[in-house]
Formats: C-alpha cells, sequence, structure tokens
C-alpha cells in the first residue's frame, strides 16, 4: 500500500500524541530531499524524518540518525533560522489527501510571535517539503523548485503565493453518507469495474484500499458497476462506513505484511487488510512510524546505495574490461614471444649453411640438425640482407623475445592482481549497506590512485565504516571486513596469532575473523564464520562455495601488494552454501562493534 490517506491519518494522529506543542530543537538536512528534525515534547526527544523522495517519500519518528553533511544546504539554513526553538501548534491532514501540514510558532527577526507552516506533500514523483508564512499564505522556500517552466500553474518559489495542489475532482470519504457514496457511484460510468471506482472517485482511497473495502463487502473487486443490484450497495456501504469509522475513531491497527517463506515485506498499512489474510503473514506494530521506519528505511537506503554507487560500479567495470583486453594481449604477446627458440634454430642454422644462400634470396630449405627425425625446415628471408646479416637478425629476435618473455610475464602477474583487486572492490559495492561503505570504497581508489580526489565532496573527519560484527551460535565473535584496508586492519591488526582468518578460495571477497580467545573454536562455529565468509563474496549466490580457513599466523602479506591482498599457507578447506536464514540467524545476535 502506498502512502494513501489512511496512512497519512494515522501518521498525523501519532504526530499528534507524540510531538504536539514540542520545541524544535535543532534542524537537519542529511540529504537533498529530507530533513529530519529533532524535537522535545513532555520531557522526551523525538526525531521527525520528512522525505521527499521521489521513490519512497514519507513523514515519520525515526529511530535512524543519518550522518549529515559538513555544510548544511541553504534549505537546511532557512529551516533552522526559522523554526529552530519554535514550537508546534498543530498538525493536521488537508481534506484527507497524502498532505500533512505542520504549524510551528516562533518570534520572528523583529521579535514578533509569527506561524510558519511546514507542508509535507506526499505524491510520488511530484512530492515537496514547503516552508510558508502563515499569516501572508507566501512560501518562504521549498526543498524543491518548482518554476513556472515546469509547472504553469503551481510554482513553487520563495515569495510566491502558496497554492493547494489541483483537486482531482474526488469526494472526502470521511464526508460522505450512505445517499450521496451510492449517488457517487452511480454517476460514474457503468462499465468501470468496481475497485476502480472507488480508489478513482474517493480522496485519500488506493487501488490496494479499495480492493479491500470488495473483500469486506464479499465483492468481486473487478465487478462492473452495472452488475451491482440494491443489496449490494447496501454491502458495500457498510464495509466502506465501518472502515471510515475507524479512521474517524482513530483505531488503527499498523501492520506489516510479508511473505510467509523469505519474510519479504510485501505491503503495509494502517488497517489489517482481510484480503491477504491466509496469503501472506501479517505482523502488527504499535506505532505507524515503526511500519513505516521498517518498510522505507532499507528500500529507501537500497535506493540511494544504488545511485551513489553507478559511477563507482562503472568506472571499476571498465577498468576490469580494460584489464581482461590487457590479458588477453599479454596472452597473444606471450605465445608470440615464446617462439623465440624457433629464432635461435633459425639463427644456427643459417650460419652453418652460409654457402647455400645467396643474398636476394627470400627463402632457403635446410637439413634442421635439431630435428631428431633429420627433416628439413624452411627459413624465410630479407632480401635485401646478406646472409651473415638474416642470420644475425635471427639471432637478435631471440634476444628480444627472451627478454619480452620476462618483460609479459611481469605484466601479466600485475595485471592478474589488479583484477583480483579490482574484482574485491566490485563485491565490497555490491555488499555496500551503508552510504559510508561507498564512501570508504571510494576513499580507497583514491589513496591508491585510480580516482581524483573531490575537493567539494570530501570530509577530513568523516569517520569510517565499522566491520561486520556477529555473535556465533557457541558465542565466539565474528569479525567481517565491508573493504579492502577493513580486511588488512581485521587481519594484520586486530585479529591475534591464535584467531582464525576465513576467506573464499580463489573468489574475491571479506576476511572474516572468529575471535577465538585462545580457546578451541568449535564445528558450528567455523561453519558459520565459513557461511559468512561466502556470504560476503562474489560466490554468494552459488551452491557448495569453498572457503580456506587458517590460523592468523599462517597468514602475511607480501611486500607491494594492494590493500586486502594477502598470502596464506597450512589451511583447511570447508565448502558451504551460503543461506539468508543463517544469516539472519546470527544477525539477530550482532552486537555494535
Amino acid at each position: 500500500m502506498p502512502l494513501d490517506g489512511l496512512v497519512v491519518s494515522a501518521i498525523v494522529d501519532e504526530l499528534h500524541s507524540s510531538i504536539y506543542h514540542g520545541k524544535i530543537e535543532k534542524v537537519y538536512q542529511p540529504e537533498n530531499d529530507e530533513i529530519s528534525l529533532l524535537i522535545r515534547c513532555m520531557g522526551k526527544n523525538y526525531r521527525l524524518v520528512a522525505s521527499a523522495s521521489s521513490h519512497n517519500p514519507r513523514v515519520h519518528i525515526t529511530t535512524s540518525n543519518k550522518q549529515n553533511p559538513v555544510s548544511p544546504p541553504m534549505f537546511c539554513m532557512l529551516m533552522r533560522k526559522h523554526l529552530q526553538g519554535g514550537k508546534i501548534t498543530a498538525i493536521h491532514q488537508k481534506d484527507f489527501e497524502r498532505i500533512i501540514i505542520i504549524d510551528i510558532e516562533n518570534y520572528d527577526e523583529l521579535g514578533s510571535l509569527s506561524i510558519k507552516q511546514l507542508i509535507i506533500e506526499i505524491m510520488g514523483k511530484h512530492s515537496n517539503i514547503i516552508l510558508v508564512d502563515k499569516a501572508q499564505n507566501k512560501i518562504l522556500d521549498s526543498i524543491k523548485r518548482i518554476s513556472g517552466d515546469l509547472n504553469r500553474y503551481r510554482e513553487i518559489l520563495p515569495g510566491k503565493t502558496y497554492i493547494n495542489p489541483p483537486d482531482q475532482g474526488k469526494a472526502n470519504p470521511l464526508l460522505l453518507n450512505k445517499e450521496n457514496f451510492s449517488d457517487l457511484l452511480q454517476g460514474l460510468t457503468q462499465g468501470t469495474v468496481l475497485y476502480k471506482a472507488l480508489y478513482t472517485s474517493l480522496q485519500g482511497i488506493s487501488p490496494i484500499t479499495a480492493m479491500e473495502i470488495c473483500k469486506r463487502a464479499k465483492l468481486d473487486d473487478d465487478i462492473a458497476l452495472v452488475n451491482l443490484t440494491s443489496n449490494t450497495y447496501n454491502d458495500l456501504w457498510y464495509a466502506f462506513h465501518h472502515m471510515m469509522q475507524s479512521i474517524k475513531h482513530k483505531t488503527y491497527i499498523p501492520n506489516l505484511i510479508r511473505d510467509k517463506v523469505d519474510h519479504h515485506v510485501i505491503d503495509f498499512a494502517s488497517i489489517l487488510l482481510e484480503h491477504y489474510q491466509g496469503v501472506y503473514d501479517t505482523l502488527t506494530f504499535d506505532s505507524i512510524s515503526e511500519v513505516l521506519e521498517d518498510y522505507y528505511y532499507h528500500r529507501d537506503l537500497q535506493e540511494r546505495l544504488k545511485q551513489k554507487s553507478v559511477d563507482l560500479r562503472k568506472f571499476v567495470q571498465q577498468s576490469l574490461d580494460k584489464l581482461y583486453k590487457k590479458l588477453q594481449n599479454l596472452g597473444e604477446d606471450l605465445r608470440a614471444a615464446e617462439k623465440s627458440e624457433d629464432y635461435r634454430v633459425y639463427g644456427e642454422l643459417l650460419t652453418a649453411n652460409l654457402h647455400l644462400i645467396k643474398k636476394g634470396n627470400t627463402e632457403v630449405e635446410v637439413v634442421n640438425y635439431y630435428d631428431e627425425t633429420g627433416g628439413t625446415v624452411l627459413i624465410p628471408l630479407d632480401a635485401h640482407l646478406s646472409p651473415a646479416q638474416n642470420a644475425q637478425r635471427y639471432f637478435k629476435r631471440y634476444g628480444k623475445s627472451k627478454t619480452a618473455v620476462k618483460e609479459i610475464d611481469h605484466q601479466l602477474q600485475e595485471a592478474q592482481q589488479e583484477i583480483k583487486y579490482f574484482e574485491n572492490i566490485l563485491v565490497f559495492i555490491e555488499n555496500a549497506t551503508e552510504i559510508q561503505d561507498l564512501d570508504d570504497v571510494r576513499s580507497e581508489l583514491i589513496d591508491e590512485g585510480y580516482l581524483k580526489k573531490r575537493r567539494d565532496k570530501t570530509d577530513k573527519n568523516k569517520g569510517r565504516a565499522k566491520p561486520l560484527c556477529f555473535i556465533s551460535s557457541d558465542g565466539f565473535e565474528i569479525l567481517v571486513g565491508k573493504n579492502n584496508k577493513q580486511n588488512d586492519e581485521l587481519t594484520l591488526r586486530v585479529a591475534s596469532k591464535k584467531d582464525l582468518w576465513f576467506h573464499t578460495k580463489d573468489i574475491p571477497g571479506s576476511h572474516v575473523i572468529v575471535l577465538s580467545k585462545s580457546l578451541e573454536v568449535p564445528e558450528k562455529t567455523i561453519l558459520e564464520a565459513a557461511a559468512l565468509a561466502a556470504f560476503h563474496s562474489k560466490g554468494k549466490v552459488s551452491e557448495n562455495v569453498p572457503v580456506d580457513y587458517t590460523e592468523v599466523k599462517n597468514v602475511r602479506k607480501p611486500n607491494g601488494a594492494k590493500p586486502g591482498m594477502v598470502i596464506y599457507e597450512s589451511h583447511r578447506t570447508i565448502y558451504v552454501t551460503p543461506s539468508n536464514d543463517i544469516i539472519n540467524q546470527l544477525t539477530n545476535k550482532t552486537e555494535s562493534k
């Protein structure tokens, strides 16, 4: 269910009971399209997040605290000027629409009390957060400025009069009685299917809510209006009326609908959805904010991770493509250079048969003394060179080829190491779970000289992401590196010699450390650590992934090796199949590091 009128109504009710009359202590803008307000109310602190993201617009109380930019954006500075220190005097939903209006009373520059309105419009790609001077109904600014070039009817710019979004001609469902509910539907095109008629004619009713009304009325949602009888109209009205009464009386039941097998979240709602019963599991919550945070946090994070990783992924993939091509070319050069022995033989055979060759010959056939069968060999000649010069030419080519073999072999090793390095980087980009993970990968590539430093986006005081930390079934702490530098840190500095080190065999991935505390590590913990190593590798979706493990004392870093690159000995190999169930079980036991 999208954030429809029912969900927004539940949000407004929750905000009214939690932050109404609260004081706005701090204002932040962690994303270009998102604000965060720290509010103190009745002795408690609340953090309100409002997002105008095109994909995940929302408003709710949150427990997460995103990292803020070093320099606050202009909209954030304006918000601080007008709202910080202000008191929330009203919170309401406009006409059962997806619009939340928060009134904030504060002193202006002249020391007079004034009311500013924070208007949050939750409308997909048209979502916006707008700050308005209530007395004059003038826009002070918005998180997304909309000029006349984009919308002639409704400009959202500083100094412009605030105009409500265009009326879609829908009826407010909270104001309908039985008679005008029937008249509304009967006035529609009678070939329209029922659930579509409900959500296109009623404000704040989403397709899912419309289907739910049909379900409660025991009607097929795709029945045409023309086929409704007076009895079915009655059933439909009572189902609709009962739902609206629950909204009026604020009897919400916030819930998530999840798949029975993999627990993937399918939907969310502020009321129980009967048409999902038996098909999916329903998990209820005490707070609609908890539902929205659970649903949107991971979805929004994945969207932002995807957006932020696009250029990194492109750079790494292009680097890999170049290296793969280089490897192919070097292989061809090596095969050509390995023919150097033929050049030596040609030179010696020509030297032994100079009397048979005349200047101007383009080839000569001589007995091959190096062939056990005593056969002949046809040797190409340069017609412009004398017989002796042709022989010297082949000796020189032999010498160059011998040198080339060594150089090509060296370049091959370097290319293979770079490929291994970039394949590791690609795995870390794919497995990133927070924005900081991608920032750390970018910093590493800058430090290694692959990327240029961004002047305006570098924060010297910005912290690094911490490694993942799990607790095994036997109580052992397991650490997982999230990038190459973390891998080095865990293996070479954090771990002790007796700790166990895990890594997928010949597959790019994370270093995994079991902190043994000099105790014998049980078999179950070894299996769980191996599963973590497989899960955080390129073999994540494979079966029977080979994982090598050994004591940390057997792992070392060669001189000059790139970050994350190590060699090891005296290891054992275990085969595991990465499983979300195992990871989830361990995740539930995770402690912050």
